[in-house]
């Protein structure tokens, strides 16, 4: 049972967040608990769904979006967004059960993912706290400087959600897939 109450319905949500849930569930076919849940608030889901939509219209695919939505849920220990980023990753991104398994170890198998991925993963695990080297590494990799800037930002909304859920004990409306280890 989530620690903060959660309302059951888009009807039951503050009206200036039920708009926006009516989009999510014309975009995905539900409103999952994850958005219901933020629109108690609805700045914060004004404010996810914007910086979300405009990552979108980013430079990275949504493969390597959804690998490091992986990567960042494993370290943080988020099984909502591990169960969410798994059904993404086979129904939407087309990620194999091998490269979600990858990605949750903090890597790809597909060789220039692989690079995006771990330095995602470092960010998070270090926290920001990587060296020059780690960003020549991404650059040496064929990312230029506005995707190295969106890896960075899906680790910070990605981050965002993982916490969410970790407070409120959001509950999991999607296959359950558990973290190996929680940080």
């Amino acid at each position: 049972m989530s620690r903060i109450a959660i309302p059951a319905t888009i009807e039951a949500a503050p009206i200036a967040s039920q708009q926006m849930l009516t989009a999510v569930k014309q975009q995905l076919g539900v409103a999952p608990n994850l958005f219901r849940l933020m629109a108690v608030s609805p700045q914060s889901l004004e404010g996810h769904l914007g910086l979300f939509g405009a990552l979108g219209k980013g430079k990275l695919s949504v493969q390597t979006r959804n690998r490091i939505a992986l990567a960042v849920a494993e370290i943080n220990g988020c099984d909502y967004c591990l169960s969410a980023h798994t059904y993404l990753g086979h129904n939407l991104a087309k990620l194999d059960d091998a490269e979600m398994q990858a990605n949750r170890d903090g890597k790809s198998n597909d060789p220039k993912a692989d690079i995006a991925v771990r330095f995602a993963a470092k960010v998070a695990r270090e926290r920001g706290s990587v060296d020059a080297s780690d960003v020549e590494m991404v650059k040496t990799a064929g990312y230029d400087d506005a995707e190295i800037i969106e890896i960075i930002l899906h680790v910070a909304l990605n981050t965002w959600t993982n916490y969410l859920n970790k407070v409120a004990g959001t509950e999991i409306d999607f296959p359950v897939v558990t973290a190996r280890k929680a940080a």
